[in-house]
């Protein structure tokens, strides 16, 4: 049944009214291992405060929280500063491969196209990578993505398990196969729903499907422990993804204090430190948001 016009003009109003202090915060986040991570710390971090929250991580994959952050349907969200390079059609900038230049550049775009805010970001880079079994890296001599390359367009045995966004976005697999020569045809390919690495991971290590090569990411705290080894960007070919929290200008401007709150929080956060919060998550098989909470309790964030 088609809506009504007045019913139509009522649900837009809704849509654009700012937002009040009275609102709750609509919280989320990505649905991979570390987006459940962050939006917990986010979420928790709020609730701490004694704002009013409202608890969605791990609403879905880029494409999904992104447009639901744009409409308004939530307020807040861990985002990567490399992203905003192919939200905003700009892969080819080299701005994107610094850490501070990227990130001030994507606070930028995204302010003056949707008034979002992007707060402080970890002092981390969760970057795309491939990542392959030790015994396959080990026996012919693979360190690099130019090594794999090689191997690759050489005949090399790879069928690599990773995600619909790491296949078809221009700035990842693509963008990997221009810069160091080599296709991965269908049959070399495992595309697995959402983008969550811990499954693209255990799929490595399992050699589901005879995978024997993972979509990672850089602070992802499986890699190691079974028995996977990162493939080094040698030529750079990725962007810095910076973890930051982006919010909604309205929402914050309700709650300013919402900055205040989570700085100190995401400075915290490094590589070393979040590889480990990862792992406990990924392959400990505690929840993100016990990890969560138990770090931002360890730090004196969170009051027990």
């Amino acid at each position: 049944m088609k809506k009504s016009l007045a019913s139509a003009i009522f649900t837009l109003s809704l849509a654009a009214a700012p937002a009040l202090a009275a609102d709750a915060i609509v919280v989320s986040s990505k649905i991979d291992t570390e987006g459940g991570l962050l939006g917990n710390v986010i979420y928790l971090a709020l609730k701490e405060a004694g704002l009013e929250v409202e608890n969605r991580a791990q609403l879905g994959g880029t494409p999904i929280v992104r447009k639901a952050i744009i409409s308004g349907e939530i307020d807040i969200y861990p985002e990567y500063t490399g992203n905003a390079a192919f939200f905003h059609k700009q892969e080819e900038s080299p701005v994107w491969r610094h850490f501070q230049q990227g990130y001030e550049q994507a606070k930028q775009l995204d302010y003056d196209q949707h008034q979002l805010v992007w707060l402080p970001p970890a002092n981390a880079n969760n970057t795309w990578a491939i990542a392959l079994r030790q015994d396959v890296a080990d026996n012919h001599q693979l360190h690099t993505m130019s090594d794999f390359g090689h191997y690759v367009k050489q005949g090399g045995e790879i069928k690599l398990a990773a995600s619909a966004e790491f296949v078809s976005s221009p700035a990842v697999l693509p963008a990997f196969q221009q810069i160091y020569d080599f296709t991965l045809d269908d049959n070399q390919l495992l595309v697995l729903a959402g983008g969550n690495t811990a499954a693209t991971i255990k799929a490595a290590a399992l050699q589901t499907d005879n995978t024997n090569a993972a979509m990672v990411y850089g602070t992802d705290g499986a890699i190691a422990s079974v028995g996977l080894v990162v493939m080094k960007d040698n030529k750079g070919v990725q962007p810095v993804y910076a973890p930051a929290p982006i919010v909604r200008e309205q929402t914050l401007q309700a709650h300013p204090e919402i900055a205040t709150i989570l700085a100190p929080i995401f400075q915290s956060l490094n590589v070393k430190t979040l590889q480990q919060l990862n792992s406990r998550i990924a392959i400990g098989g505690e929840s993100p948001q016990a990890v969560a909470k138990n770090y931002l309790s360890d730090k004196g964030f969170l009051q027990d």
